[in-house]
């Protein structure tokens, strides 16, 4: 697939812009504050966050991508990334044992049937740039749906834990037994993101596809390009959440179907 873009499409963005946009987190805040909402701080902290670590990354990329080894540099920095996603959701759901395993495997694999799809079928030329942002979109939406996934498997496992034990009581096996905890953690876990994929177009436009239009890119051929983007992105959420809630539901148990410590300390007995 080529496009033909507009080289002439440019960006001009300088600090008064950049101000400008936050005036939004501003209202955010004195609304936060006069309704006593307790919001503020969560707001401030994730914008000087995000710019703090958004502006490091930009001068990263500017090494990488002039460097003689580009195309190796940003292969490292997808591999950093993976790594970041990993710990990131071991921690958030910290008290399932070697949950990481699941995890690691699940957003490689994905990122890696993107990466294949994408460069194999020729949708984007293979360099340094395409490489860290196809990366970076199936990463960034993968991680909030298996951090979402863990932690709900933990919640249910607290709430569920009575009635699970009573169905291994009543003779099911450990699968049997959490027939119900899997499907409700794995479905709301993914609520999010099939809600975005339902509304595509209506009341969003994706980001793959506003820079594609932005750059001067048919919008056929940009649409197209999101179609394939988009789908890659729910394929690897869909698969990363089913494996961590399968890994999470199998070490719930001991090697004697009992339930393992971790499922009733969460739930405080």
């Amino acid at each position: 697939m080529a496009f033909a873009t507009d080289a002439s499409a440019s960006v001009d963005v300088d600090w008064v812009e950049m101000i400008a946009a936050g005036s939004l987190i501003a209202v955010a805040v004195g609304l936060s504050l006069w309704r006593g909402l307790d919001l503020e701080r969560p707001l401030l902290v994730a914008s000087a966050r995000a710019a703090v670590q958004l502006l490091a990354v930009g001068a990263l990329f500017t090494v990488i991508f002039d460097a003689a080894g580009a195309i190796w540099l940003a292969w490292v920095w997808v591999a950093v990334m993976v790594v970041i996603a990993t710990v990131v959701v071991g921690r958030r759901a910290p008290s399932i044992p070697g949950l990481w395993r699941a995890v690691l495997l699940s957003v490689a694999g994905s990122t890696a049937v993107s990466q294949g799809l994408v460069f194999g079928l020729g949708v984007f030329d293979h360099e340094p740039v395409s490489v860290v942002v196809v990366a970076g979109i199936t990463i960034g939406n993968v991680l909030p749906a298996a951090v979402l996934a863990a932690q709900q498997l933990v919640v249910h496992f607290a709430d569920e834990h009575g009635q699970v034990e009573a169905m291994l009581a009543l003779g099911f096996d450990p699968k049997g037994a959490t027939r119900f905890v899997g499907p409700r953690a794995a479905r709301t876990a993914l609520v999010g993101q099939i809600e975005r994929t339902k509304v595509v177009g209506l009341i969003a436009l994706p980001g793959a596809m506003t820079g594609l239009l932005l750059a001067g890119v048919d919008p056929v051929d940009a649409v197209l390009v999101q179609l394939i983007v988009m789908y890659l992105v729910l394929g690897a959420t869909a698969v990363a959440v089913t494996t961590i809630v399968w890994s999470g539901s199998r070490r719930a148990f001991t090697a004697d179907a009992r339930l393992a410590s971790w499922t009733t300390a969460a739930s405080g007995d």
